[in-house]
């Protein structure tokens, strides 16, 4: 028998980094502040966690301006949207073994 947990995605092991794509997958996008105060997490780890998700091409990183003020929004990307619901298929067949 195949090991169950080799599909998963070793990039959601984290929680934060799961939270982040759980957000981003039903968000078009999120900005930085109201995801660190979502996720009850610090600048520090939130950014860390981040650019791991940026380094695998999971999310996209959109920067700007709301008046005068800089502004960083996420948003998944094609890649990361599948990834994450491949995730997601592997912890339902792990559910589904179960029954």
């Amino acid at each position: 028998m195949k090991n169950p947990l080799a599909k998963f995605d070793k990039a959601f092991e984290h929680k934060t980094r799961l939270h982040i794509m759980s957000v981003l997958m039903v968000n078009e996008h999120y900005e930085f502040n109201a995801l660190k105060e979502l996720l009850q997490v610090t600048d520090g780890n939130l950014a860390t966690q981040i650019k791991a998700l940026e380094k695998e091409e999971y999310i996209e990183i959109i920067k700007g301006y709301t008046g005068k003020k800089p502004n960083t929004k996420y948003k998944a990307t094609k890649l990361g949207k599948a990834a994450f619901n491949k995730h997601l298929q592997a912890l339902e067949n792990i559910i589904n073994m179960q029954k």
